[in-house]
């Protein structure tokens, strides 16, 4: 059989891979800046761009699209080439994507520390972006179809099938939840509105976990581990059930972190069963993973590399035990909106994305450089620092999330409750400090790691491409007799992409479409009005400077949550709020009955030093809202947008709007007048005032369960 010449290019996957380093190393540190804000509130430096809300995404972006995202195409520009005997099908096309997803990552963080966000989680940037996102992301597929179809292998290893799944879900999920109406170049609207947009949301942003942190690094871990050990994968059979059962179980969870808010009970149901038999597929990976390495116990302890990825497996399977407990329901009464969540997220993103990704790097710049990893001492000097990193991390979270948990619920004998939510901060201080200084460990492992890989790179000889030859594929290809089932889909890379599509497919659609069109789900609320055009604006200001980081506005059916904040919320009071703003993490009080609980005065002065109305608040200063403006002219589009959305506000209204906006502006600047404080209408601490005194205040006790038909 004649063999036929051909070239791996490791330019790519090199450029990936010191984006990986590079990006990994600048997420990290951010994170340590915002986790050490948590504990010293004088570390946000007073500047807007530098404050917790604004860090904290950027932080997160850079940990998941830069780092884990440069990652992935690291391992696939590697593995790809090589699993199918043949080069990447263009060249051209593989540049683009690494430059324009760099471009996205730059502009993304830039954007976002100027308060350019959409605060959507793991969704934030605005949609310029989310288009270029979506034609950065159509051009890596062309690049990995092209690659497939012009292979010399003829079934498609399970790797692939990871690859594929994760590309065609995550397009599905990013466009689906990216519908918004833009407002200006860097403003828009979410399309759906309260519960609507939180579905789409949750079942975006799990899936953003499943599809982009899980999915592809299974694939990766499929092919790099494998070689390490230099050992075939434990289970063939295993795989396939692992990979089909994964991706059409994961799709349905979403809802399981909107328990025990506005969002239909059945909807929450739904997504915790799915939750609960996540966990069988989730752990026929790991062993799978792990069995793998039967018989190679002597290499592990030997080897940093395999060190690395069996703790991350091993990450991997306790993340995944975790997250179907958290979703039970009365778990979730303790861990949602609590520290436990961001240790539980913290113990997958660092041991197994950060992990395995370490594990692929000390593996494969040796291979690009023809030579041997610089000091091996140095990487398992690596691993025991970032495992020790992990630990400290994650503890102190565990312990503050139980802590903060019982202090919250207590109440006196008396049935009032025990403790100020202030008191709750305050306790727990010091483990954020922890926490901090485990970041910052971990952080110095990644350092070590940069060491020990520049000096591998500059010890050996880049290797730009490698000559390799193969068979061509033979065509009119029939599968032998007897050949196992699943062997026609896997030469048959469309027929795969398709059915990845309609297995993923189906529990989004089974979710959303009664929530969408059946109208008793989100049952509206005669009272409930659309935010007057000053309200409106300070809303804008509120998304703008990230206080949906650190504030929910979505009141539990708990006693303590009722008695401490009013009446749990009803989906019925969001149905004009483009987009939802109710959290996913309590460092503040719950805003959803702020309005009237405070004077105007308190609001000003809270803003501007919150110790002076809150001793003991971790909060930054908001000094640049007592300096900016409102911006007026953005007034009519916004009003015209939200229209269009179905906000009943009259036609023609933006004619007037911002006389209204005036009007309400100048009765604030005379409350505060009254306390003594001389502010000009138009100034944006006005604004979010206005925003932050209509909260909850559309229903009230008692009256909120009388609900209408009407479409309002």
């Amino acid at each position: 059989m004649q063999l036929e010449k051909f070239s791996y290019d490791n330019r790519i996957p090199k450029m990936f891979a010191i984006a990986t380093i590079f990006w990994g190393a600048v997420g990290m540190l951010v994170g340590v800046l915002a986790a050490f804000q948590l504990a010293f509130p004088v570390l946000n430096f007073g500047l807007s761009f530098t404050t917790f809300g604004r860090v904290r995404p950027v932080h997160t972006n850079a940990v998941i699209f830069a780092f884990v995202g440069n990652g992935i195409f690291t391992a696939v520009y590697y593995s790809l080439p090589r699993l199918l005997k043949t080069s990447m099908w263009s060249n051209k096309l593989s540049k683009i994507h690494f430059w324009g997803w760099q471009l996205i990552i730059l502009v993304g963080a830039i954007t976002l520390l100027m308060g350019y966000t959409s605060s959507k989680e793991y969704a934030e940037l605005e949609w310029p972006l989310d288009i270029a996102i979506a034609v950065i992301w159509v051009i890596f597929g062309i690049n990995m179809f092209g690659t497939i179809l012009t292979r010399r292998e003829r079934y498609l290893y399970v790797a692939i099938w990871f690859f594929i799944g994760s590309w065609v879900t995550v397009a599905m999920l990013h466009i689906v939840n990216s519908f918004e109406l833009p407002v200006s170049f860097f403003k828009s609207y979410s399309w759906y509105a309260g519960v609507q947009d939180a579905l789409v949301q949750w079942w975006y942003g799990h899936n953003a976990v499943a599809f982009f942190l899980t999915t592809p690094y299974l694939g990766l871990m499929y092919y790099f581990l494998p070689k390490a050990a230099n050992r075939p994968i434990y289970s063939y059979r295993l795989s396939i059930v692992h990979f089909w059962s994964l991706i059409f179980l994961y799709i349905w969870a979403g809802p399981h972190h909107l328990l025990y808010t506005a969002l239909p009970d059945w909807a929450q149901s739904l997504g915790t069963a799915f939750s609960i038999m996540l966990l069988l597929p989730s752990w026929g990976g790991m062993l799978n993973g792990l069995f793998t390495l039967r018989g190679a116990w002597d290499k592990v302890r030997e080897d940093p590399v395999l060190k690395f990825f069996v703790v991350a497996v091993t990450c991997y399977g306790m993340s995944t035990f975790e997250g179907p407990m958290l979703s039970l329901k009365n778990v979730n009464a303790i861990s949602h909106y609590s520290d436990w969540t961001i240790a539980h997220v913290h113990v997958g993103a660092l041991g197994w994305n950060g992990f395995l990704t370490f594990g692929m790097l000390y593996w494969l710049i040796p291979k690009l450089f023809k030579t041997k990893l610089y000091s091996k001492k140095l990487a398992s000097t690596h691993f025991w620092i970032g495992t020790l990193g992990i630990v400290l991390y994650a503890i102190p979270l565990y312990w503050a999330a139980f802590r903060s948990y019982f202090m919250m619920k207590a109440f006196t004998p008396a049935g009032q409750l025990q403790y100020q939510f202030i008191d709750v901060v305050q306790s727990i201080v010091p483990f954020y400090v922890l926490r901090a200084i485990g970041g910052t460990i971990y952080l110095t492992g990644v350092l070590v790691m940069v060491y020990n890989l520049i000096k591998t790179a500059k010890q050996g000889e880049f290797v730009a491409t490698e000559e390799a030859e193969a068979p061509a594929l033979e065509k009119n290809y029939k599968s032998p007799v007897g050949s196992f089932w699943h062997a026609v889909i896997e030469r048959k890379p469309i027929m795969l992409l398709t059915l990845s599509l309609i297995v993923v497919g189906i529990g989004g659609l089974v979710e959303m479409i009664p929530t969408f069109l059946v109208k008793e789900n989100v049952p509206t609320i005669t009272s409930v009005k659309p935010y007057t055009p000053l309200e409106l604006q300070g809303r804008d200001i509120y998304i703008r400077e990230g206080c949906s980081n650190c504030h929910s506005q979505m009141i539990r059916p708990f006693r303590y949550e009722v008695a401490r904040y009013g009446e749990y919320s009803k989906a019925g009071e969001f149905v004009y709020d483009h987009p939802f703003l109710w959290g996913s993490k309590r460092t503040g009080p719950d805003l959803a009955r702020e309005g009237g609980k405070n004077a105007d005065s308190w609001h000003f002065n809270h803003m501007l030093e919150p110790t002076s109305m809150s001793p003991g608040s971790i909060m930054p200063a908001y000094p640049w809202l007592f300096e900016n403006e409102v911006d007026l002219a953005t007034t009519n589009s916004k009003i015209y947008a939200m229209r269009k959305m179905g906000v009943p506000y009259a036609n023609g209204y933006e004619s007037q709007a911002n006389k209204d906006l005036q009007e309400q502006a100048h009765q604030i600047a005379a409350n505060l007048k009254k306390d003594k404080i001389q502010v000009d209408s138009k100034k944006e601490i006005i604004a979010l005032i206005a925003y932050l005194q209509r909260l909850g205040k559309d229903i009230k006790t008692g009256e909120s369960l009388k609900s209408t038909t009407e479409n309002n």
